[in-house]
């Protein structure tokens, strides 16, 4: 099993852009703890701890090295790990993991290229935040980002009579791929274009500055997923695989 000690090994190994997002781990000067990665049989692993809030194991390739790596890796970082991959597969893998099973899934989206920015849009100054993570609280409570939290790197917001009424982030970029996440409109402002006109000031941004743009989705929110397909995005699912006695001692999901 081979070491790949930087975000630009892990580019080399593989084309995969949720493992090139997950290598930004690897960065000295990355906001949660320094993680790992590894290539096998082709295949490529990045451990990230802290990465979006959960310790990841992200994993893509043929599915004998994803299988490898997962087996030699899931034991070393505790219960809490969350190894990832597509669902396709995933769908490879776990045969040849008998004592392993699928436990949840998520939306993955990603583009290329370029992508036309958007009026009304503006990034927010450090006196907006407040107001920025009100309407985060109120619309999405359970945001994976928030402002002045770790990995969020700037805000932008669009505004109604000087109310800030749609946000969104850059937070958790890595060198190859950049982020965008904590998207929220307040309710009384839907259906004006104002969310897709902030996404694709934010898009436009990351896509000036790196190579690829991702994002997550709930899987099951086709509203917010056909959304972000008008704007060039495509969508694939991915699946958290984990040992079944690990999965026997979890909660229940909500």
């Amino acid at each position: 099993m081979r070491a790949l000690p930087t975000p630009d090994d892990v580019a080399a190994a593989s084309p995969d852009l949720l493992v090139r997002w997950a290598a930004q781990a690897l960065l000295p000067g990355h906001p949660a703890p320094v993680g790992a990665a590894w290539e096998h049989g082709g295949a490529v692993g990045v451990y990230a701890p802290a990465l979006n809030r959960r310790d990841r194991l992200v994993l893509a390739g043929p599915p004998e090295g994803v299988a490898a790596i997962l087996r030699d890796r899931i034991r070393e970082h505790g219960p809490d790990l969350r190894p990832l991959t597509t669902t396709a597969l995933a769908g490879e893998v776990l045969p040849l993991l008998p004592d392993f099973t699928a436990w949840g899934s998520f939306g993955w989206m990603e583009r290329t290229g370029r992508l036309a920015t958007a009026p009304g849009v503006r990034w927010l100054r450090e006196d907006e935040l407040d107001a920025a993570e009100a309407l985060l609280r109120k619309v999405n409570p359970h945001a994976y980002v928030l402002p002045r939290e770790r990995g969020t790197l700037r805000w932008a917001g669009s505004f109604a009579d000087d109310v800030l009424v749609a946000v969104g982030a850059e937070a958790w970029t890595a060198p190859h791929v950049g982020f965008l996440g904590g998207v929220a409109t307040h309710p009384d402002f839907r259906r004006r274009g104002l969310s897709r006109a902030l996404c694709s000031f934010v898009v436009h941004e990351l896509l000036e500055e790196h190579p690829a743009c991702a994002l997550m989705v709930d899987g099951e929110n086709d509203a917010a997923i056909a959304s972000y397909r008008g704007l060039g995005f495509a969508y694939r699912e991915v699946t958290i695989s984990l040992p079944s006695d690990v999965v026997a001692a979890l909660p229940p999901r909500n």
